[in-house]
């Protein structure tokens, strides 16, 4: 019974930073790669950041240079470190994870950038 829960999303003012967190229960689930995604009203949900097993990370574009993903494997728990908010970072942040070929979601956090 593999679970995903986001955490730490919330309202900050544009220039602010977050660390959301993505932690996998149970204790013992290690995953292949996690991926962030976000979805913003009326958009289509949007890949964010990767993070594999072996450590490799990779970001879109938008997000490069302001977003870290990181892991803490004594945790269970993927985090992203969002830097230098902007206005269009607003949404809903998902965490996804592969393990053995099957895929799991969380229940999103919310981030909301004020101006």
């Amino acid at each position: 019974q593999v679970q995903l829960v986001e955490s730490g999303g919330g309202l900050v003012q544009a220039g602010g930073f977050l660390r959301l967190s993505c932690a996998a229960s149970p204790s013992t689930f290690r995953f292949n790669a996690i991926r962030w995604y976000r979805q913003a009203p009326g958009k289509q949900r949007e890949w964010v950041a990767t993070i594999t097993d072996t450590g490799s990370t990779n970001y879109v574009d938008s997000v490069k240079g302001r977003f870290t993903i990181s892991r803490d494997d004594a945790k269970n728990t993927v985090y992203l470190q969002i830097n230098s908010l902007k206005s269009e970072d607003t949404a809903v942040y998902y965490c996804n994870a592969l393990q053995g070929g099957f895929t799991y979601w969380g229940q999103g956090t919310q981030v909301t950038v004020s101006s």
